[in-house]
């Protein structure tokens, strides 16, 4: 049997809201990407909101759970390929030359990634810029514009 294709993997650190969860995984599903969830989630996984956002595409997911970061990064052959996003990074996420199976983390939705990720792996972060007044993008926006700007690098 052949290796199911993998674009991406997309890692939700302590994800919030259901919703953007299930939109993400649908956004996994079109894209050929692996969603990481990692715990603890501020929600059930069986949630009707999971699953009315993700429609009926949850049952293609290719969804992993992770019980802690630590455990999520002790799996990831090369860490040098994971790409933390952040409104506090000072590089922006045209600046990767994306490669097939990298890995694109995201933080919760209320305050991003715990300031220990962003200072561990500075260098990695990157951040989506935008010259309006918001402080960030919803989360699920965010995925979006980072997988459509590497599906088009990887094309």
């Amino acid at each position: 049997m052949a290796t199911k294709k993998n674009n991406f993997n997309i890692v939700l650190v302590h994800p919030q809201i259901p919703n953007n969860t299930g939109n993400i995984g649908r956004l996994c599903v079109g894209s050929l990407s692996t969603l990481h969830l990692v715990k603890p989630l501020g929600f059930e996984i069986t949630d009707t909101r999971v699953k009315r956002a993700g429609l009926d595409y949850w049952s293609d997911l290719n969804l992993k759970y992770h019980e802690s970061f630590e455990d999520l990064m002790a799996l990831i052959p090369d860490v040098s390929r994971v790409f933390f996003f952040t409104t506090r990074a000072d590089n922006t996420y045209y600046d990767i030359n994306f490669q097939e199976g990298d890995w694109l983390v995201y933080g919760r939705e209320a305050d991003g990634l715990p300031d220990a990720i962003v200072e561990q792996y500075k260098e990695q972060c990157v951040k989506i810029p935008f010259p309006g007044t918001v402080r960030s993008f919803n989360l699920a926006n965010a995925v979006a514009m980072a997988l459509g700007e590497g599906l088009r690098q990887l094309a």
